[in-house]
């Protein structure tokens, strides 16, 4: 999965600079540092250039919010506002931060002036204004490693960019002084490590410095000097559960705690296992629980708006306490359904409002949770609402990912609910053309289950508008049903039920609702419900492996019970029939057993995969186990995308695209792929096959790159055969909504490249264009895919569920031409199975081939032209398979087509066009002609009767 390329390239830094220590704020009455980043440019042209920075060292968020101690800063991305001869960004930090890092950019991330990250360093400078001078296309250091940042007297003295050696740097009227760099405590040793930004004119003794905790001071018995490093013996052990600051010149600093969250004492003595977290709700009272261990105290503000910008103080404020495990409580008296609440948590050195991490549903942008009355915003017939696929095997899905907005956004879809959850189950929706589009078209369609991208709450888009767009891999409240998708963003009632209807519309129309999830980061660490709670905790430290900046610590327990409580809450209250997780390489192995046990003990159909990809993490606990492919074994009801077909389908992705099979690229590893079981695969229920999905370019995009000068009828055929391939094979089929109608994403630029990362591309981009169903071609491709999907559903044989009969029915063939497959599958005694055989013949060569069959007489269901379940010719002996084509055969009972049917799927022409349009708009010339040549027929016919009867 490649994720959210600003905030990956923004927490990539964030994250290496944790190896070297995190940084404190110092106290908020210290001012701030202004930082002007003078940007010159030879040829002045200055349009469409910005700033983008943020602090190394976790002082203030990424985000720009606010500091760590509740003082203003500016945000990303900064304007350039005209200069004397340059333009002047102006960046607004906090008392102590010390480096930050910056880019300038063209447009959203289009390119950077330089194409490595730059860095200022701040380090000695407490307050006041610093001039900073860069020179466009010249680099402000000579590498991008933190540790070579230069410090500010060397800048000052050496200058050096760009044509400006006499201001590379220039400091005005701030204020300097010595700062601690970095403070840990060693239990081992009883001593706190300190560094120092310089060493002081003057004698340290121990009294120089103080350790304090929420007791008083802790007695330093002696101490010892190395440069700028400064050693502190400490007369007694601090308790890990309790937080430090370091005392110096005045300043507090928060003192680096031993990793005791991971620690068997820290678990036994704080693990909760009550069902009771979060708000329990009733007409009379309503109980909150959290999870705090090692708060001082904790209150619950109460408000009647969900909304901070319109009610910025609570009505009430109620005291919570402390109990078991680290939990703290309060008794709300009354009916509170439609009160909105955060808790006000005291850890130590910080002191942070912060939603409930349990929260079922918020206010507008998720700030605020909501305390609800659930049974109340059930749909009616809810208690009957249930799987339409359950008791099936997880081979038996056939899987449509889809993207909310997407489906209605573009003015073609006919949808009203545009964007939102509603728009998911509008029937009756036409194109321009009079097709069917929405739910009309994924009914006819035949999948039987939709994958949906997040539709939890997530930080990326601003629910006060109607069009913003992001994929969502950005999560705020797990538990609570994003507010964008929502008709009403500001009732927190509201996306809850409208959820629910949505869900309950699919089901109702046969269609199974598969979530999107991604617990294996959040969006902003620093922010996130639980880390407020308890400071860190959700998090593993100085791992980036997500390359969101912050990594799950899912081996923990409260985070374990956190993922496991929220993935059964979906499934409980929501009906949720699958999930996918995004980058599960990233959680362990437990926690994934774990929670399908408990989702599978009371919802057996539930069905689990996700991308298994292996991820550069640090664990907090040695021996843990991830859930990659290539532990598979290790996690046997949970599948993974497999990358091994998508690659060797369709090319490869990374580091430039490739062509793959399809695309006149090789044979690797389709042999084993066919058969499910690629080389990290030991089952088929544990392979999803597929060769597009939201990430990357779209299939038809990728054909285009690799094969320029193919026409539109050549990708067609390319594409049919990957189809035909994933569809037939042993495992499950997956495929990224409108890749059955050659879906494209042009980036819109005058090169007439494609986007290949749509995360937070406009709707112009990431939109289904309905309107395209009117191309002959796409037509061509659709009715190939109902028919590829017919075929499958009609032979259970193509979805066997264990690698011992998968080897037993499935033979490879032999003796073909180069680049040539070919498969046999044994139909006979498996149960609903009418094909005795079947044979899957693939060409992804120029020419024809010709195959020797196995014995006996063969009919044609697939080839070049049509897919489905009827018989479009019958063969023995030997058959040719025409050149980038598929032709796949049965043995057995099939069905004849009827005359002149050529699309033989189960939903045969249901998208056909149904107005008369001219030539401009599309019109089927072939039909036409067909049309008036029969008339002409019948007009002959005629004429001659009546002759001859005269």
């Amino acid at each position: 999965m490649k994720k959210r390329i600003f905030a990956i390239l923004m927490a990539v830094i964030m994250v290496m600079t944790l190896v070297i220590g995190a940084i404190p704020a110092m106290a908020a009455d210290e001012g701030t540092i202004t930082v002007r980043i003078h940007y010159h440019r030879p040829d002045g042209e200055y349009e469409g250039w910005e700033l983008w920075s943020w602090d190394l060292d976790g002082t203030f968020e990424v985000s720009g919010t606010s500091a760590k101690d509740g003082s203003a800063v500016s945000a990303p991305p900064y304007k350039f506002e005209a200069g004397t001869d340059e333009v002047v960004a102006t960046v607004t930090v906090p008392t102590g931060t010390m480096r930050i890092g910056y880019i300038v950019r063209y447009g959203d991330w289009e390119k950077k002036d330089v194409e490595h990250d730059q860095f200022i360093n701040l380090t000695g400078i407490l307050s006041g204004t610093v001039d900073f001078y860069i020179e466009s296309g010249v680099a402000s250091q000579p590498s991008a490693a933190q540790t070579d940042i230069p410090t500010v007297d060397t800048l000052c003295s050496t200058g050096g960019a760009g044509g400006k050696p006499e201001k590379f740097m220039v400091l005005g009227d701030v204020v300097k002084g010595i700062v601690v760099v970095s403070a840990s405590y060693d239990s081992t040793d009883k001593q706190v490590a300190v560094s120092l930004s310089a060493k002081p004119d003057y004698n340290i003794t121990k009294d120089t410095f103080t350790v304090k905790g929420k007791n008083g001071n802790v007695a330093i018995t002696d101490f010892v000097q190395v440069g700028t490093d400064i050693y502190l013996n400490l007369a007694e052990a601090l308790p890990l559960d309790q937080g430090f600051n370091l005392g110096f010149e005045d300043h507090d600093y928060p003192i680096t705690m031993p990793d005791y969250y991971s620690t068997k004492e820290f678990e036994d003595k704080y693990t909760y296992n009550g069902d009771d977290l979060g708000a329990t709700y009733t007409k009379e009272k309503t109980t909150l629980r959290v999870w705090a261990p090692l708060a001082e105290e904790v209150k619950v503000y109460l408000y009647t708006d969900g909304n901070p910008a319109t009610q910025a103080d609570p009505v009430e404020t109620v005291d919570m306490t402390a109990d078991v495990n680290g939990t703290w409580v309060a008794t709300l008296d009354g009916d509170k359904h439609g009160t909105y609440y955060t808790y006000w948590v005291n850890n130590t050195s910080e002191k942070k409002e912060c939603v409930d991490p349990y929260a079922r549903t918020t206010g507008v942008n998720g700030r605020r949770a909501m305390i609800i009355d659930l049974d109340s915003t059930d749909p009616e017939g809810w208690a009957n609402d249930k799987d339409p696929n359950a008791g099936k095997n997880i081979t038996d899905a056939i899987i449509w990912e889809l993207h909310v907005r997407d489906l209605s956004s573009d003015p073609s879809s006919g949808i009203k609910n545009v964007g939102k959850f509603l728009g998911l189950i509008e029937t009756g929706t036409k194109n321009s053309h009079g097709q069917s589009t929405g739910l009309d078209y994924i009914k006819d369609l035949g999948i039987t289950h939709i994958h949906l991208l997040p539709v939890y709450d997530y930080g990326s888009v601003d629910e006060t508008t109607s069009d913003g767009f992001n994929w969502g891999y950005d999560p705020m409240n797990y538990n609570v049903p994003e507010g964008s998708y929502s008709t009403d963003p500001y009732n927190g009632e509201v996306r809850v039920k409208e959820f629910k209807q949505m869900v309950q519309g699919l089901h109702n129309n046969g269609i199974s609702v598969i979530m999107d999830v991604v617990y294996n980061h959040v969006y902003d660490s620093n922010q996130f419900c639980m880390n407020n709670t308890v400071p860190d905790y959700f998090s593993r430290p100085g791992s980036n492996g997500s390359g969101c900046g912050n990594d799950t610590a899912s081996e923990r327990s409260m985070v374990r019970k956190y993922i496991v409580d929220s993935v059964n809450y979906w499934a409980d209250e929501y009906h949720i029939d699958g999930f996918r997780f995004d980058l599960v390489g990233l959680i362990d192995v437990d926690t994934i057993n774990e929670l399908v046990k408990t989702v599978q003990a009371k919802h057996p159909n539930v069905i689990f995969y996700g991308e298994g990809w292996t991820m550069g993490t640090v664990t907090t606990k040695p021996g843990t186990v991830l859930a990659t492919q290539t532990n598979s074994t290790k996690t046997p009801n949970f599948a993974y995308f497999s990358d091994t077909i998508r690659n060797a389908l369709k090319g490869g992705t990374y580091g430039g695209v490739t062509a793959g099979y399809i695309s006149g690229g090789g044979t690797s590893d389709l042999n084993s792929c066919f058969k499910g079981m690629p080389s990290w695969c030991k089952t088929p229920t544990q392979s999803i096959n597929y060769i597009s999905c939201h990430d990357n370019n779209t299939l038809y995009d990728h054909i285009s790159m690799a094969q320029p000068k193919a026409t539109v009828e050549e990708k067609v055929a390319m594409n049919k055969v990957g189809v035909a391939f994933y569809m037939a094979a042993q495992g499950v089929p997956f495929f990224q909504a409108g890749e059955e109608f050659l879906r494209s994403k042009p980036d819109g630029k005058a090169s007439g490249g494609y986007n290949e990362n749509s995360y937070n591309a406009p709707d112009s981009v990431n939109s289904i264009k309905w309107d395209e169903l009117w191309d002959v071609n796409s037509l061509d491709l659709l009715d190939y895919y109902k028919g590829m999907i017919a075929f499958r559903k009609a032979h259970p044989v193509l979805r066997l569920t264990s690698n011992a009969e998968v080897n037993t029915r499935v033979q490879v063939m032999k003796d073909l031409d180069a680049n040539v497959l070919g498969y046999t599958i044994k139909g006979t005694g498996v149960e609903g199975e009418t094909a005795e055989n079947i044979v899957a013949l693939y060409n992804a060569t120029n020419k024809a081939t010709e195959v020797t069959l196995p014995e006996g007489e063969w009919n044609i269901c697939v080839n070049k032209e049509s897919a489905g379940v009827v018989s479009l010719g019958k063969v023995s002996g030997k058959v040719t398979v025409d050149a980038v084509s598929a032709m796949i055969l049965v043995q057995g009972e099939v069905a004849d087509a009827p005359a002149g049917d050529s699309n033989t799927g189960n939903n045969a022409n249901t998208n056909t066009n149904t107005e008369n349009k001219d030539a401009s708009n599309g019109t089927n010339w072939t039909v036409v002609v067909i049309v008036w040549a029969v008339v002409a027929v019948i007009a002959v016919g005629a004429v001659l009767l009546l002759l001859k009867k005269k």
